[in-house]
């Protein structure tokens, strides 16, 4: 079999891998090949051996077993399946709740156990939990532990829960932008709306995401789906060789009132969702597949495990705080085929410009409380782009009435039309939404990161060291608990390595080696962090230049810290610093620290005080 070029590198690599790490994510973008590159792995280091292979969905077990079984002996498990493991075949396809008594004979046989769409796995639920724990206690010395996944990333704040708790690696393997070089994937072409009368600003968001329900109304009440369907009519008409598209649906009601304006314009196309038999779901997706069915209206179930090169159009109608859900649904579209040269993805929940183009999206193995909400601001991506200084990531939003009685409200870039006029409507009727939406009254990273590169080698240059050495406990203990964020970042700057790190894994390691310091740190001095609701970033901003939040005494001791670990670093050295100081000081601000701590990774307990 020929393989794609990542795939020769990690095949190439693989013996040096497992000798490295016994569990470990193989992460590569959605169509990049990872069902072909597993098949390959067993092939060329597991033949014969024993594997097993999880995932959490019948659709996908079904995938799995078709490119398994063309060169293996595989057995796919049935819920009343009272075999034993592993008779007369090498390889056992399950979802992670089917047969529990065969999986729990098995893991502990197994060579090789490879779980697909890893995200997924929770090291503190109920069903993947298990199977680790047995693996872990019970399984070969000399076996693996292999997650893939091109989103490793869990939606929660519970520190029992990170993917790191389950790993001990995340080994990047290519990426979007690279596979579109080789014509693996194609570009994704973002056609986004801000549909103004779509509220979501009352949603109770406590869950992490938007409620589904009370979501649904609020679509179906504003002119989102008029919107959508506007804008599919143009790019249909635009498509080449034909339209065929997925539409993402929050729940059943929005999909049929989709389906029904869909219909209305004489498109053939169905729904699907996780209710769906899975014979007539298969059925209706090779009929999309072929082109018999040009719309497939998804609840669901499109996001994962599903694979129709010929989808050229991705129309996203499910506003969400989850950029995991965001960029897989995404992702479906962007399989080459013949004759496609691109997938127009059509936004009108706001989640490019929450998000960004899913191309360009960063992942973190561990997320904190409130992590979400910064994702609020539908223009949170956008207004991380601008730098105040140039136009050339400035964005507008066309507030045109159509004719329909339909605002346009596409976002473009300025400066890439003659004139600025919106590409869809043809008008100039636009607003600056940097400056429409008061984007700048909110400190981004960019803006800190000047400030900070800028302020701290002047200030130190004229401190009297002798003056800020002998004082860390005292500004301790007259900080209040914003100053305190100011001084866990000044901290982290001054404690975490600078070294390059290879992986999500060794960045993780290293910062959170730095947070383990400044809570012993804490404990060991009876002092606490309060939890906060969320990061803010001006509270450094404001440490740097003594403003009206961090007194004298803390801003001279915190940049005095950052100063010493400024001279003794190179430049690459304390970029790579203050990046990590950035996320420690974030999950001190929303995770607090008391001597009552019991985290994954530090236990207050533990500390002599």
């Amino acid at each position: 079999m020929e393989l794609r070029n990542w795939q020769q590198e990690v095949i190439d690599s693989f013996p040096a891998t497992i000798e490295k790490y016994r569990r470990f994510i193989l992460k590569a973008p959605t169509g990049a090949g990872k069902t072909v590159l597993a098949s390959e792995l067993i092939e060329r280091f597991y033949k014969k051996k024993k594997v097993v292979v999880l995932c959490h969905r019948l659709v996908l077990l079904e995938q799995l077993e078709s490119a398994l079984s063309k060169r293996h002996r595989v057995h796919k498990l049935t819920l009343s399946d009272k075999s034993a493991a592993f008779e007369d075949y090498n390889i056992l396809l399950s979802t992670n709740l089917r047969a529990r008594a065969i999986l729990d004979e098995a893991v502990p046989q197994a060579d090789l156990i490879i779980v697909d769409e890893a995200h997924r796995v929770s090291p503190n639920g109920n069903s993947y939990k298990q199977i680790i724990d047995l693996f872990v206690e019970h399984g070969k010395t000399d076996a693996q532990f292999i997650g893939l996944t091109a989103s490793p990333e869990r939606r929660t704040a519970d520190q029992r829960d990170q993917l790191n708790l389950a790993f001990d690696a995340i080994i990047d393997c290519a990426n979007i932008e690279e596979l579109i070089e080789e014509g693996v994937l194609v570009k994704p072409v973002y056609r986004p709306h801000f549909v103004h009368d779509l509220d979501l600003s009352k949603l109770d968001i406590a869950s992490g995401d938007f409620p589904v329900s009370k979501l649904s109304t609020s679509i179906i009440n504003s002119s989102m789906i008029d919107c959508a369907i506007w804008s599919y009519m143009e790019e249909r008409e635009k498509a080449r060789p034909k339209s065929i598209s997925a539409w993402f649906c929050p729940d059943i009601s929005v999909a049929e009132f989709t389906l029904e304006r869909i219909r209305e314009k004489d498109i053939k196309g169905e729904i699907v969702t996780a209710g769906t038999p899975i014979k007539e779901r298969m059925k209706l997706l090779k009929q999309h597949e072929s082109g018999e069915l040009e719309a497939m209206v998804s609840v669901g179930v499109l996001t994962e495990g599903w694979d129709n090169p010929h989808c050229n159009i991705i129309v996203h109608l499910r506003p969400t705080l989850s950029k995991v859900l965001w960029g897989q649904s995404v992702g479906r579209g962007l399989r080459a085929a013949p004759d496609k040269d691109k997938c127009v993805v059509i936004d009108v929940s706001s989640n490019w410009s929450t998000f960004g183009p899913v191309e360009k999206l960063k992942w973190n193995l561990w997320s904190n409380r409130g992590s979400h909400l910064q994702y609020m601001n539908r223009f949170n991506w956008i207004g991380l782009q601008q730098d105040g200084e140039n136009d050339d990531k400035t964005y507008l939003l066309c507030k045109n009435e159509l004719a329909s009685g339909l605002r346009c409200s596409l976002i473009y870039k300025k400066g890439e039309y003659e004139n600025d006029t919106c590409p869809a409507c043809g008008t100039y009727a636009a607003v600056d939404i940097y400056k429409e939406q008061k984007l700048e009254n909110t400190l981004n990273e960019k803006g800190l990161h000047r400030l900070f590169f800028e302020r701290v080698p002047k200030a130190f240059e004229r401190m009297d060291l002798s003056t800020w050495r002998t004082i860390g406990d005292t500004t301790w203990k007259t900080a209040t608990d914003k100053e305190k964020v100011f001084l866990s970042f000044c901290i982290a700057f001054s404690e975490v390595t600078g070294d390059e790190t290879n992986s999500e894994t060794e960045y993780w390691d290293a910062a959170l080696a730095a947070e383990i310091h400044i809570r012993t740190y804490l404990v060991k001095n009876d002092f606490t962090i309060k939890k906060q609701e969320s990061f803010d970033l001006s509270i450094i901003a404001d440490g740097m230049i003594t403003g009206r939040i961090v007194r004298p005494l803390q801003t001279h001791y915190g940049i005095s810290l950052c100063g010493l670990a400024f001279e003794e670093a190179t430049d690459a050295e304390r970029e790579r610093k203050y990046q990590k100081a950035i996320r420690v000081a974030e999950r001190l601000a929303v995770l607090g620290c008391s001597n009552r701590d019991t985290l994954p990774y530090f236990n207050a307990r533990d500390i002599k005080v």
